[in-house]
């Protein structure tokens, strides 16, 4: 056990916890103020959207959910405008290095592509924001010693064993912050952590950096406890705290009720699952192609409903939740359905209305991408070995649109083989990844259909919905400057700050596009969104100190 304060008031945790799990175990909802005052909460508990900043012992824009609690840390609840501090005294190490195949994200598309690329000879470096690699699906716990909870944790275990055994470098705790197309020498990324800024160039870059949830953008979204559903999951499989004793979980897609029955089984009161989508009743034909391209997912998914219902915990089909208010110490949804309108008391709602590619490397890059108008996502074009527009830069797993992990693991690895220089495949070869792939798409095909629903839209939001959390502009003040004639996602940034704020319009920026879309009945494509600036990731002055001594070194 270890102990640190937080506004001066003591609190008891582990060793191995982040330091949003334990403030979240001990109860605390609110790290930070905006500029209006409001208080904000841990949302998405993967360093996406910046809301867990809190000050810890003087130095401010620390993200509670990457750092680990440390004893002895003084904690404070960060204001709207943090005093500027002094730089710390330890500079960062500035290293270049030249590396043969760099893999950025380690869940199951980077891990597989590690793995295949050591085993065609090449020397592989990943890099993983986390402290322990596994990436979203399999979410490893943060104590080594911890035995996992379950298959999906145990099979990430060993995928991890498995790269680090073939001679995989792994750098953990690393973002990256910057990437830049030097021409014929290929990319140049940048990235840092604790200790360290790197400027790495290498010979064939992967990106597997995933993707994020889609939030529901409704009256008291930015509320203190409400979160993504992937972030009350990192709360529990990662470190073992649970978001709230009483929770509510509404969203579209499996994910939602697989996260419910794991909050249930760690002792939570789960006393509401709403799916926006009618249910497999309605859609018998989806549900029957499911179980024809993988029997045992599809039976894993109803035995974990079967589950549900034997806890007493109701899928409520065709739900949705239409505001939240703060009441006292808890929360108040109100929520709309087949039943008619309802309302409910409780610790915690998480959501999750589903997922955008983490794709800003790519783009920075200026590899070609496409709108996906069914999921509302772009995704990069691809060759059959997962290779970019850009020569020697591939692309794998979700942040090319979500395809499941299965599908992840089996892109990793062909372009593993490929970025490490392996000669073609062979036809034979060809047709046996693209048949796997098939039944993979397959089933995430029918999968979708079985869920289907309309997906988040600005249109019809009250006025003073908040439509970026970041800078606090409602859907009045967008609307504001729409009336005044206003054509272009960057004019529109300009008139009212959407999208200027630490996030970097990762939340509101797909939700524009496609409104504006909709107002011109023009489908989005690239240009309709925000250009991608660098950093990518808000970073300290000291990391750009560091990163100009690489830029201004001569190199070969």
């Amino acid at each position: 056990m270890i102990r640190f304060t937080f506004d001066g008031r003591d609190v008891a945790t582990t060793a191995t916890h982040s330091l949003a799990a334990a403030l979240t175990q001990a109860g605390v909802r609110a790290f930070r103020t905006t500029d209006s005052a409001a208080p904000r909460g841990m949302f998405c508990g993967m360093g996406i959207c910046q809301e867990c900043l809190v000050n810890v012992d003087g130095l401010p824009n620390q993200r509670a959910c990457m750092i680990a609690a440390r004893d002895g840390m003084i904690v404070e609840t960060q204001t709207a405008r943090p005093s500027l501090t002094a730089p710390p005294d330890q500079a960062l190490i500035a290293e270049r290095r030249a590396v043969d195949v760099l893999v950025i994200g380690g869940g199951a598309a980077g891990l597989n592509a590690a793995i295949a690329a050591r085993e065609a000879g090449a020397e592989v470096l990943l890099l993983d924001e986390r402290k322990v690699p596994g990436g979203q699906y399999f979410k490893q716990s943060s104590d080594p010693e911890t035995v996992p909870m379950d298959p999906q944790q145990a099979q990430g275990q060993t995928l991890v064993q498995a790269a680090r055994a073939a001679g995989t470098e792994i750098l953990s705790g690393v973002e990256v912050w910057g990437a830049f197309d030097t021409g014929e020498s290929g990319p140049e990324i940048m990235a840092a952590d604790a200790t360290h800024v790197y400027a790495l160039t290498p010979r064939a870059l992967i990106v597997a950096t995933g993707a994020y949830e889609r939030p529901l953008m409704i009256p008291g979204w930015t509320l203190p406890g409400v979160m993504t559903v992937g972030a009350a999951q990192t709360l529990w499989r990662s470190y073992g705290a649970l978001p709230g004793k009483r929770v509510a979980v509404f969203g579209n897609g499996p994910l939602n009720a697989q996260v419910a029955l794991e909050l249930a089984q760690g002792g939570a009161d789960v006393a509401f699952l709403a799916e926006a989508a009618p249910g497999a009743h309605k859609r018998p034909r989806a549900a029957a192609r499911m179980l024809r391209a993988d029997p045992a997912l599809s039976i894993k998914g109803l035995r974990m409903l079967l589950d549900l219902r034997r806890r007493g915990i109701t899928l409520r089909n065709a739900t949705m939740p239409v505001g939240i208010e703060s009441t006292q110490d808890a929360l108040k949804v109100s929520y709309t359905g087949p039943r008619g309108e309802g309302s409910l008391v409780v610790d915690t709602i998480c959501m999750n209305f589903g997922f955008q590619p983490q794709n800003e490397i790519l783009r920075l890059l200026g590899a070609k991408l496409h709108f996906d108008p069914r999921f509302a996502q772009l995704r990069p074009e691809r060759s059959q070995t997962c290779e970019t527009s850009v020569p020697g830069v591939y692309a794998v797993g979700d942040c090319c649109g979500l395809g499941g992990a299965p599908a992840a693991a089996v892109e990793g690895r062909i372009a593993g083989r490929a970025a490490a220089g392996q000669t073609a495949p062979t036809k034979a070869q060809i047709k046996a990844q693209t048949k796997t792939l098939a039944r993979h798409s397959a089933f995430q095909d029918a999968l979708w259909q079985l869920y289907e629903a309309p997906l988040p839209v600005l249109d019809d939001l009250a006025p003073d919905t908040l439509v970026c959390r970041c800078e606090e502009v409602t859907k009045a003040t967008l609307d504001a400057a729409l009336a005044d004639g206003l054509t272009d996602v960057g004019a529109v940034k300009r008139a009212t700050r959407i999208g200027m704020g630490r996030c970097q319009g990762r939340y509101c920026a797909p939700a524009l596009a496609g409104h504006m879309a909709s107002r011109s009945a023009t489908p989005p494509q690239d240009l309709s969104f925000f250009a991608p600036r660098v950093p990518i990731k808000p970073v300290s002055i000291g990391t750009l100190v560091a990163a100009q001594s690489l830029i201004d070194a001569p190199h070969d």
